[in-house]
């Protein structure tokens, strides 16, 4: 999980910065969950049938619990923020996980 670019929406207005421009406000924010059964918790436990979530939100209060319109590929979170997700994972089984968006529940 993490966030990228600069220039969010909160309950005071859109703003790049705060405290006084010593933290910037970054514009996205996203997350990568692997979703694996109770006592399996290793890279090789992953396999093509794994459901991977990535989300990829605006940072603005109007996102609210709408999680699941922001649904994305692991590839276009690495394309967006420079890093390498799912690296420990077999190669072949990492390319399909990263390029599929997730279709499952939301609740």
């Amino acid at each position: 999980m993490g966030s990228y670019g600069t220039g969010g929406t909160g309950s005071q207005g859109p703003d790049n910065t705060i405290d006084q421009g010593r933290v910037t406000v970054p514009a996205r924010c996203w997350k990568v969950v692997v979703v694996l059964p109770a006592g399996q918790h290793s890279p090789d436990d992953v396999d093509a049938g794994t459901r991977v979530i990535a989300v990829n939100a605006p940072n603005q209060n109007s996102v609210g619990a709408a999680w699941g319109n922001y649904r994305t590929t692991v590839d276009a979170l690495e394309a967006a923020t420079g890093l390498d997700l799912l690296s420990a994972v077999a190669p072949a089984v990492q390319a399909t996980l990263e390029a599929r968006v997730d279709t499952g529940p939301t609740q």
